[in-house]
């Protein structure tokens, strides 16, 4: 199509998010889970943040990190989730471009600094079980705030580039994304500009947000198994091998899916199967991580016996 015809075109104002499904049964029961997970996460990770600073036995770096996760959880099932409960609730689900525009921003930078964080959680734990004697002078307060600092600080970076050249392109019609939040690739899917560029760069900022962080993540945790193998003790090994697994499994599934939605090749047959992928890194993981995470430590537990 050439410029003159898109000029022709009526100019679009508002997406149409079409969800999971239409029909009053489907959304009332929707609405029902969702909201019951909002409201899970919400208060499991306000939860978490309270006990650390008010405990002072938790205000090490182990938990300093696990605090900006929870942060970052909040805000990232709170740019998702309300919204889309809203069209459950009052069937319309329609949202200007701009408003488009800016709920993937936050989320496409949420996302970002999960994968940079995740990987300074387990290069944290790296130090602590295989370099032990080393972790308090390496992992100081701070090595910390720098770490912290530079998970957000990169991850808001990496997505303004995406959402800049996403802005650029012109949308004519039709109008309606298939999906419960606004992505990058439904969007671009429905410019009626050339979207070779937009497309690109973002598969390519989606591998380098996800693939290296995941590396690293792997790593420290291959040689935290490795180390505890090492360990004498049955009981022991049992114990930290538990811990270490649950975080690992939650760490694959979440870079998983990612990668499956934006890194690998796009097909019209995926896009069913890509808002299923995306329920996990989206809505799962912001629930499951403060358990996993936090509530399986024994100092939590201890702190919490304590209150």
């Amino acid at each position: 199509m050439t410029k003159q015809e898109w000029k022709n075109k009526t100019v679009v104002t508002k997406f149409i998010l079409l969800g999971f499904g239409n029909g009053p049964e489907l959304d009332s029961l929707l609405f029902l889970v969702f909201l019951s997970i909002y409201i899970v996460t919400i208060t499991g990770n306000i939860f978490i943040i309270v006990l650390m600073v008010a405990n002072r036995h938790l205000h090490t770096p182990m938990y300093f990190f696990l605090g900006n996760l929870a942060c970052l959880e909040i805000c990232y099932s709170s740019n998702i989730l309300p919204r889309m409960l809203l069209g459950y609730l009052g069937r319309d689900r329609s949202i200007s471009v701009s408003g488009c525009l800016t709920q993937y921003y936050f989320f496409g930078c949420l996302a970002a600094a999960e994968c940079y964080l995740l990987a300074v959680m387990s290069y944290d734990r790296y130090l602590a079980v295989c370099k032990p004697l080393h972790y308090p002078s390496r992992m100081n307060g701070k090595l910390c705030l720098q770490l912290g600092a530079a998970s957000w600080i990169g991850g808001f970076l990496a997505n303004s580039v995406i959402t800049f050249l996403i802005s650029n392109l012109d949308f004519c019609g039709p109008n309606e994304i298939s999906h419960f939040f606004c992505d990058s690739f439904p969007m671009i899917k429905l410019s009626c500009s050339d979207t070779h560029v937009a497309g690109l760069v973002t598969s390519v900022v989606a591998g380098v947000c996800s693939l290296p962080p995941f590396l690293l993540t792997f790593s420290s945790y291959l040689h935290i198994i490795i180390t505890v193998m090492r360990i004498p003790s049955a009981t022991g090994r049992k114990k930290t091998f538990s811990t270490c697994s649950s975080h690992l499994i939650v760490v694959i599934l979440f870079y998983w899916s990612i990668v499956t939605v934006y890194v690998l090749p796009h097909h019209d047959a995926q896009v069913s199967l890509n808002k299923v992928f995306s329920v996990f890194y989206t809505i799962l993981t912001p629930l499951v991580n403060p358990l996993i995470y936090s509530l399986r430590n024994k100092e939590v537990k201890e702190a919490l016996q304590k209150q």
